[in-house]
């Protein structure tokens, strides 16, 4: 017969858990009961859900080694920049006037004499072509934007004189009936003097 009355529902699960307390036999045998319980949900769950294997190599320690490349701390900012040496200006080494090589000076001579005024009418093509022998390729380009008919000087007036000398390159001065060239003679890669550049000299 059910019981119905609140009373009795709390006098029977009173004598439910009394009962293992009034013997030590019995509180043996519920811990037994209870241990076998839990035993077999655990092994239920086991079987249900079994654990993933773990690649053969593969450990699942998330702490990484001491000597490993992982353990290295990095460092904390930009590393500071090291500073560099001074480096030393380059400057040509310069020689004495007298050790200007003729080669030197005979093309600003030659070069000059090619580059005053030519004739009325004479085509700037042909004037550059005068020029060619004596120049280096790169200035023959920007003497291509020269007006031959504006140029100043109708002769050479005198000999070309050093006036700095450095181990390939050479400073020269040629006067002529308007101006005093300043011509910068260098030497190139095949070993002749051909002429660079030039200015009025001061």
């Amino acid at each position: 017969m059910p019981i119905r009355s609140p009373r009795g529902r709390a006098a029977a699960y009173r004598a439910v858990w009394q009962w293992p307390l009034r013997s030590p036999a019995r509180l043996a045998v519920t811990g037994v009961a209870v241990l076998a319980v839990v035993l077999g949900v655990s092994t239920a769950l086991t079987a249900i859900n079994p654990p993933v294997p773990q690649p053969a190599g593969v450990t699942t320690s998330a702490t990484p080694s001491p000597g490993s490349p992982r353990a290295s701390r990095a460092p904390d900012g930009p590393p500071a920049p090291t500073a560099l040496p001074p480096v030393a200006e380059l400057t040509p080494t310069t020689l004495p006037v007298s050790a200007a090589p003729q080669a030197a000076l005979q093309a600003a001579s030659s070069w000059s004499a090619a580059w005053i005024r030519p004739p009325d009418g004479t085509p700037a093509a042909q004037w550059i072509d005068g020029l060619r022998p004596f120049t280096t390729e790169e200035y023959l380009g920007v003497l291509a934007t020269v007006d031959p008919a504006a140029v100043p000087a109708t002769v050479v007036t005198g000999p070309a004189r050093a006036v700095r000398v450095a181990t390939s390159s050479v400073d020269v001065e040629v006067p002529t009936d308007a101006l005093t060239l300043l011509v910068l003679v260098v030497r190139t890669e095949a070993g002749d003097w051909r002429v660079s550049g030039y200015d009025r000299a001061a």
